[in-house]
């Protein structure tokens, strides 16, 4: 395409980015004021708060876990501008899922067709994870945002847009290299060869589809360049820190504890799940399977147009990438890590029912439909809480119960987990209105409760609550070694019910509150229950 031509399409470009904008401020609009969620509240937004009020591109409130700061610095400006409220962070990343979904939809017409950049970007903007995360205040979905932006001028032999669009990705966030890499890898792989011959009736029209990636095998520094911005983030904060890759813990957490055979195995089955099965994905990679047995469809006598295959591997191996990285990176196996590549598989997948499935808009459909019942309803085996509407009822449920402990016990000395520990000594997340005092243990497992019974200076009451969420039908749990695997390798635990929480700690339950499958309660020991009864304050423990 030339400058001129980039030139006319640029305000049809920019009409379509404010219809994106506003569909998805439609949608998110009942969700816009919650408080701040899970890593949100842990990391991000208290980097972000300590950039804007102290210019610090290094984390002071929180340690510093050397993600790039871009995504940080974004918001960071817009609270300068706008206020830092929750609902400003959210619209604003609403724009960054906006832009995200112009790349899919742009990137989707280019390889493919109008129709298939259509049912792509729905399908996308309604994927559960990428709907939840249109509104939180993390990275990931920001350096998706880029690699497709990134992909899209790679494809069409833009040297410096390719090397502009990945390097904006790792700042958003390290894991980003991995799409320019991959590509570069794939050149190699496939050199100059051309894998669309004239008069092949499966290649693309000369208007349509490009046949072959434009880059040649000696050009790919528009690749290699985005390392050049990650190195001097990392010699930056190796400079102000004495960590190139973030303080000690996590980096056990995130890479030296992953490093074991069994756990790489286990993990990379998981994200061929998450990849193909996750959240009713199913549905699109059982019709996309049925539709390979059928023959391409013709329309006038000419055969549908297939992805052209340079492209196919284009994107296959930025998926084949992320899901064997991110079967070795990561201490937590989250799906919001494959963000990048799961709307590429989208892509090939509605181009193959596009041309092998007469009735496709109908395939789209229950595809699409499937998606959206995954993001109201909870599936029936185990997920993070932020892969769908989870994530309000474990809001709601803290919102509510802490405001109750905030009024009723403001000067009590609270035992609780993260990220609850957050939410009530940080007033700004929005759960609470001034900083209680805490006392924070690791999780409520029956263990971690005995053990705080010891605590020498002792608490007042305990906020206890369900840190991740237990499917009801437990299929792999039935198996002992599948217990022992996600114990070892994953964190797996079960916290105790607040009842039972109630008894091993000598208190009384107080408050209780549960919503599909998640739980909230607050303990009162007995002593200080007396005191409220008397007047008098509660005795100190020896």
């Amino acid at each position: 395409m030339s400058a001129p031509a980039d030139f006319r399409r640029c305000p049809l470009v920019l009409v379509l980015l404010l219809l994106f904008f506003l569909v998805l401020l439609a949608l998110h609009f009942p969700l816009l004021g919650l408080p701040y969620f899970w890593d949100e509240a842990g990391y991000y937004i208290p980097a972000a708060r300590d950039l804007l009020l102290h210019g610090s591109l290094i984390p002071h409130s929180s340690i510093s876990n050397a993600h790039p700061p871009l995504v940080m610095a974004y918001l960071a400006l817009v609270w300068k501008l706008l206020g830092s409220t929750p609902t400003v962070t959210r619209t604003a990343m609403l724009g960054v899922a906006a832009f995200a979904l112009l790349g899919i939809f742009l990137l989707a017409e280019r390889v493919a067709s109008l129709e298939v950049a259509i049912a792509s970007t729905i399908s996308t903007a309604l994927y559960p994870v990428f709907f939840t995360e249109s509104s939180f205040a993390q990275l990931d979905l920001a350096a998706a945002a880029f690699t497709f932006w990134g992909i899209l001028a790679y494809l069409e032999g833009r040297r410096w847009r390719t090397a502009l669009w990945f390097s904006l990705g790792v700042l958003s966030k390290e894991t980003a290299i991995l799409a320019p890499l991959a590509l570069w890898l794939c050149r190699l792989g496939l050199g100059r060869r051309s894998t669309a011959t004239p008069g092949d009736p499966q290649a693309a029209p000369p208007d349509g589809p490009f046949p072959e990636i434009r880059l040649s095998r000696g050009d790919g520094w528009p690749l290699w360049l985005p390392v050049v911005p990650l190195v001097f983030w990392y010699a930056y904060h190796w400079h102000q820190t004495g960590f190139i890759f973030g303080n000690p813990e996590f980096l056990r957490y995130n890479l030296t504890a992953t490093l074991q055979p069994t756990r790489i195995l286990l993990a990379f089955g998981m994200r061929l799940w998450q990849l193909l099965g996750y959240m009713n994905l199913y549905v699109l990679t059982a019709a996309t399977l049925l539709a390979w047995q059928l023959p391409p469809l013709s329309d006038q006598g000419r055969q549908r147009p297939r992805i052209a295959l340079d492209v196919q591997f284009s994107f296959l191996s930025v998926i084949v990438a992320y899901v064997l990285a991110m079967s070795v990176l990561g201490g937590a196996v989250l799906v919001r890590y494959l963000l990048p590549a799961i709307p590429l598989l989208m892509i090939l997948s509605m181009s193959t029912l596009r041309r092998r499935v007469r009735a496709w808009p109908w395939a789209v459909a229950i595809v699409t439909l499937g998606l959206v019942l995954a993001l109201i309803f909870n599936p029936p085996y185990g997920f993070s809480i932020e892969d769908n509407f989870a994530y309000r009822d474990y809001i709601l449920l803290h919102r509510r119960a802490e405001s109750w402990l905030e009024m009723r016990y403001p000067t009590a000395r609270v035992l609780t987990a993260w990220p609850a520990s957050d939410e009530l000594t940080r007033p700004y997340l929005g759960y609470v209105t001034r900083p209680l005092h805490v006392l924070r243990i690791e999780d409520f497992t029956a263990q971690q409760l005995f053990a705080a019974t010891e605590i020498p200076d002792g608490f007042d009451l305990a906020l206890v609550f369900s840190t991740k969420y237990q499917s009801p039908y437990r299929w792999l749990e039935r198996y002992r070694i599948w217990q022992q695997w996600e114990t070892q390798f994953f964190g797996y635990h079960r916290d105790v019910p607040p009842r039972v929480a109630a008894q091993i700690l000598g208190g009384r339950l107080v408050y209780e509150d549960e919503k599909k499958g998640q739980w909230v309660g607050i303990i009162v020991l007995e002593r200080i229950e007396q005191a409220r009864v008397t007047g008098r304050p509660p005795a100190t423990p020896p």
